[in-house]
């Protein structure tokens, strides 16, 4: 066999960093367009539905790419499925820069999601099968990648100044600029040879694996895909059917695997939805709630922010060894999981620049959360393979997508009604607009035409009520870190009464 197993006693250190520059690829790609989106809308006029459905287009995508490919990837080849992903990413940037209107923008946003939950799907089994007995340190090395890529792509839209070009011009250049780290990769992996994964080596059969997921777990990943199938393509996803889906889907597993599922990896995959709304959701919201908060004379203070939090991120992770073996992965999730919440209550009280010392708190927090859960998922079951490992980012992009995301959008909306409602009484009835249906009920919304014909004071009275909202949606969120401490608490007290966290040794490693 032309490649190298997992027994091998040196770990290929150019695959590892072919695996880190992919993930940075994928990062660079989401930092690149999240600060370009004004750009895309002013240029073609996209509406804000529109540019939710652009967005949106790279979580489903994500997930079906990554649970696919993390079912099939022992039997194709993890070479295979890297080409594939490269393959993606460019014929996504050929369309992205020949886009002439949303629907371009769209398949290329689709296209984008497939790939990187490709890159995923190889990368994260591949790291874990080339450092078998340092795990999560060098998962959270190779996840240093996300946070990097981010802070590279949000650092040059910040500093590319958008003046200087014509306009289609700037945001063509930054799009072209994706291309660097996808040739990078797509040179790195080529002639790499890939390690047979260590369920594969160990001799655990597939059956074997999917008994790690059992039924429960099928019926979580089915119930998010298809609702999040279902709402993205714009039809009627009501809870019921899609818990009917998962269930079908789950009982087809059942029966095959005899098995309900790993009840610890269950509890992982419980966890990880509000784990990934804590970092990730929070991220995607983090301009717009600091924004009105931020400092008078920074207007781009927010972007600031986000690229000095992925930064603090991208360094701690690059050093995660001494801190991982110091406090084992579940105690560094129990001590992450209560830094966050302590950060994100500061944040829901900061203002100006104590900003920068809550955000600090907050990326202490969150850095190790996404990274330690692969490093513990990767060590606890490894009879899972890919499929376990893969399957936990899955569920924590869908749940962010489908539930958590429009969860705090839907908690922000009636928080800020409330606060109108409460004290703005005749300011309310000058801006309100028209209840709007969620999947949590119905949401009151203000008007926008309305808000952009107050007067200069009332608009200031309206954006003072705005940023108080905005501060509180953090303590709303820290919720979730304080449920991911409780379960966290529980693991960390059963690995204590039995002897302490040891990882699950297959295949004499």
């Amino acid at each position: 066999m032309s490649s190298h197993t997992a027994s091998d006693s040196r770990p290929d250190m150019k695959l590892f960093w072919a695996c880190f520059i992919a993930l940075v690829a994928t990062s660079f790609f989401f930092g690149v367009r999240a600060n370009s989106m004004g750009l895309l809308q002013d240029a073609f006029n996209l509406s804000e539905n529109e540019k939710g459905a652009i967005n949106g287009g790279g979580m489903w995508p994500f997930a079906i790419s990554i649970i696919f490919f993390s079912l099939v990837i022992d039997w194709v080849g993890y070479k295979t499925v890297a080409i594939f992903a490269i393959v993606c990413h460019l014929i996504a940037l050929v369309l992205t820069l020949s886009a002439d209107g949303f629907k371009s923008f769209y398949y290329a946003s689709i296209l984008i999601g497939l790939a990187n939950g490709t890159v995923e799907a190889f990368v994260n089994p591949v790291v874990a099968t080339l450092f078998p007995k340092d795990k999560s340190k060098w998962l959270n090395i190779l996840h240093a990648g996300w946070p990097a890529g981010l802070a590279l792509g949000a650092l040059f839209c910040a500093v590319f100044p958008t003046s200087s070009l014509m306009f289609d011009a700037v945001w063509k250049f930054r799009f072209a600029l994706c291309m660097l780290p996808v040739l990078a990769y797509a040179l790195l992996i080529l002639p790499c040879k890939f390690p047979v994964n260590e369920r594969v080596a160990a001799g655990v059969s597939y059956r074997e694996m999917l008994k790690e997921v059992g039924a429960v777990g099928f019926f979580i990943i089915g119930f998010l895909i298809y609702f999040a199938i279902m709402q993205l393509a714009g039809k009627e996803a009501s809870l019921l059917t899609s818990v009917i889906a998962g269930a079908a889907i789950g009982a087809v597993a059942g029966i095959y695997t005899g098995s309900l599922g790993n009840w610890m990896f269950l509890l992982v995959l419980m966890i990880i939805g509000p784990l990934a709304t804590t970092e990730l959701g929070t991220d995607g919201w983090m301009p717009d709630l600091l924004q009105l908060n931020s400092p008078s004379d920074s207007p781009n203070f927010a972007a600031w922010v986000f690229v000095y939090v992925s930064a603090i991120m991208t360094i701690l992770r690059f050093y995660a060894g001494p801190i991982v073996h110091r406090f084992s992965p579940i105690g560094l999730l129990v001590l992450g999981s209560g830094v966050a919440i302590v950060g994100l209550l500061l944040l829901s009280q900061s203002t100006g620049w104590a900003i920068v010392a809550a955000s600090t708190i907050y990326a202490f927090g969150k850095t190790f959360l996404w990274s330690t859960t692969l490093g513990l998922t990767a060590e606890q079951f490894p009879k899972g393979g890919a499929l376990t490992l893969n399957g936990v980012s899955a569920v924590g992009v869908l749940f962010l997508g489908v539930l958590g995301s429009p969860f705090i959008g839907y908690q922000m909306d009636h928080d800020l009604h409330h606060r109108l409602q409460s004290d703005h009484g005749a300011l309310l009835v000058k801006v309100e607009g028209q209840t709007k249906d969620s999947i949590f009920g119905k949401a009151p919304s203000l008007d926008q035409a309305k808000i952009k014909a107050l007067p200069v004071p009332e608009t200031k009275e309206l954006e003072a009520v705005q940023a108080d909202s905005k501060r509180g949606a953090f303590t709303n969120i820290a919720v979730l870190p304080g449920f991911m401490l409780v379960c966290y608490l529980g693991m960390f007290l059963w690995f204590r009464a039995k002897g302490g966290y040891k990882p699950v040794a297959i295949g004499g490693h």
